[in-house]
C-alpha cells in the first residue's frame, strides 16, 4: 500500500510539474508576434473570414453548374376524383351533366430533371469577382495582423523599458542602502548629523515606493500583453529581449520614392474599389436577357391494384428538354437606381482613397520627424545620464572623505535617478516612434 501511494503521489507530482512547465513562456519580441498571429482572436477570425470566402466562392461557382435532381412518388386515391361531363355527349338534355370518374386508385412516378444557366450577366460578373473577394479578405487579415503586431511591439518595448527601469531602481536602492548604512556609521562616530541620516532614509523610502508602483504597472502591462497575444492570463510570460540604443537604426527612414501600394490599408481599400466596380458591372448586365435550359425524364404508372413491382405492369415514359429566354423589360426603374447607387458608392471609395493618400503623407512626415527627434533626444539623455553618474560618483567620494555635505550627495542622487528615468523614457519614446515610422512606411 505504501508503494502504491508513493507511485500515485509521484505521478500527480510529475503531472503537476509538467503542467506548470507548459504555462511558462520565455518570448522574444518575434516570438510574441508569432504567438499572437496564431492565437489572437481578431487575427484568428480574420483568417477564418478567408476560409468563409473560399466556401462562398464555391457557392457562387455552383450557380454556373447544372442543377440535377431526382424525384419519386406515389398516390393512393381513397376516393377517385369525380368529373362532370355534359349530358348532350351521351344524348341527354342540354344543361345536364353526368358524373364520371377518371383514373385509377394507385398512381406512381419517378424520374430525373436538370436546370442549366446558359447566360446570366450577374452570375458572370460574380464569377469574375471571386478572386477579388478572396483577395479582399486576405488584405483585411494582413491589415489586422499588422495592427496587432504594432501594438505588441509597443507594449513589449514598454515592458522591457520598465524591466530596465526596475533594474535601475534596484541599483539605486542598493546604493542608497549602502549610503544609509555609511551615514548611520558616520552619525555614530560624530561625523554626521541625524538629519543627514533621515534625508538618506527619506530618499530610500521614496525609491522603494516608486519600485512598488512600477511593479504594479508591469504586472498590469503583462496582463494586457497576454490578452493581446491571446495567451491565458494564468500563464507565465518572460520577456527575453532587453532594449537599448542598438534597437534604434537609421535604416528605417523611408525613401523619397515611396509608393502608396506598399501600405496594407491602401491595398485593402484598393480591393474594395475593385469590388465596387464589379458591382456596377453586375447591375449593368442585369438589362441583358437570361438564358436557361432545362430537361426532365419521368416514368409513371396507374394501377387499380398496388402491383407496381410486377414485371408485367406498364410504365409510361415522358421526356422533355426546354430553352427559356427571359427578357427584363421594366421593373419600375429599380435596376437604374441600383446602378446609380453603385456609382455613388464607388465615388465614396475614390474619396476615401484620396483622403488616405493625404493621411499617409502626413503620417510619413510626422513619423520621420518624430523618429529623428527621438533619436537625438536619446543621445542627449545618454550623455546627461553619464554626466550625472560621474557627478554622483565624485560627490560620494567627497562625502565619504568628509569633505562633502549630505545635501550635495542627496541632490546628486536625485539628479542621477532623474537622468536615468529620462534616458529610459527617451529610449522608449524613440522605439515607439520607430514602430510608427515602420508602420507608416509599410515596412512593419
Amino acid at each position: 500500500m505504501k508503494k502504491i501511494l508513493f507511485l500515485v503521489t509521484l505521478f500527480f507530482a510529475t503531472a503537476t510539474f509538467a503542467q506548470e512547465q507548459k504555462t511558462v513562456h520565455a518570448f522574444s519580441l518575434i516570438d510574441a508576434v508569432n504567438y499572437a498571429q496564431k492565437n489572437n482572436v481578431q487575427v484568428k477570425n480574420a483568417l477564418l473570414d478567408i476560409d468563409i470566402q473560399i466556401q462562398t466562392n464555391k457557392e457562387i461557382a455552383s450557380a454556373a453548374l447544372p442543377s440535377i435532381g431526382s424525384s419519386m412518388g406515389g398516390t393512393d386515391f381513397l376516393t377517385i376524383p369525380t368529373s362532370l361531363l355534359p349530358g348532350q355527349i351521351f344524348g341527354g338534355a342540354p344543361g345536364t351533366f353526368i358524373p364520371v370518374q377518371f383514373g385509377t386508385k394507385f398512381n406512381a412516378n419517378y424520374g430525373a430533371n436538370f436546370n442549366q444557366i446558359l447566360f446570366d450577366g450577374q452570375v458572370f460578373i460574380a464569377l469574375q469577382a471571386r478572386s477579388t473577394s478572396l483577395d479582399w479578405k486576405r488584405k483585411n487579415a494582413a491589415l489586422t495582423e499588422e495592427n496587432i503586431k504594432a501594438n505588441i511591439y509597443k507594449i513589449y518595448y514598454q515592458l522591457s523599458a520598465s524591466k530596465t527601469q526596475l533594474n535601475i531602481l534596484d541599483a539605486n536602492i542598493e546604493r542608497l542602502e549602502k549610503l544609509a548604512k555609511d551615514a548611520a556609521a558616520m552619525y555614530k562616530s560624530g561625523f554626521a548629523e541625524k538629519l543627514d541620516v533621515d534625508k538618506v532614509n527619506v530618499q530610500l523610502n521614496n525609491l522603494q515606493t516608486e519600485k512598488l508602483k512600477a511593479n504594479n504597472s508591469v504586472t498590469i502591462g503583462f496582463m494586457g500583453l497576454k490578452m493581446l497575444m491571446g495567451m491565458p492570463v494564468k500563464d507565465s510570460l518572460v520577456l527575453t529581449d532587453i532594449i537599448n540604443e542598438n534597437n534604434l537604426s537609421a535604416d528605417v527612414l523611408y525613401e523619397d520614392n515611396f509608393e502608396y501600394g506598399i501600405r496594407k490599408d491602401f491595398q485593402y481599400l484598393t480591393t474594395i474599389k475593385k469590388l465596387s466596380e464589379f458591382n456596377i458591372k453586375r447591375y449593368q448586365l442585369s438589362f441583358l436577357p437570361t438564358i436557361t435550359m432545362n430537361g426532365a425524364y419521368t416514368k409513371n404508372a396507374q394501377r387499380t391494384k398496388f402491383d407496381f413491382f410486377d414485371k408485367n405492369g406498364n410504365w409510361f415514359e415522358t421526356a422533355l428538354i426546354g430553352l427559356n429566354v427571359n427578357f427584363p423589360l421594366f421593373n419600375g426603374g429599380a435596376r437604374v437606381a441600383k446602378i446609380n447607387k453603385a456609382k455613388l458608392e464607388l465615388q465614396q471609395v475614390d474619396n476615401q482613397m484620396s483622403a488616405l493618400k493625404n493621411n499617409i503623407d502626413n503620417e510619413l512626415s510626422q513619423a520621420k520627424l518624430n523618429y529623428m527627434s527621438s533619436v537625438a533626444t536619446v543621445n542627449f539623455q545618454k550623455k546627461n545620464m553619464q554626466l550625472a553618474e560621474n557627478v554622483y560618483s565624485q560627490t560620494k567620494k567627497k562625502f565619504e572623505a568628509g569633505a562633502g555635505s549630505n545635501t550635495e550627495i542627496s541632490a546628486a542622487q536625485a539628479d542621477l535617478v532623474a537622468a536615468q528615468n529620462n534616458f529610459m523614457n527617451a529610449l522608449y519614446t524613440a522605439l515607439i516612434a520607430k514602430v510608427d515610422l515602420l508602420k507608416a512606411s509599410g515596412k512593419l
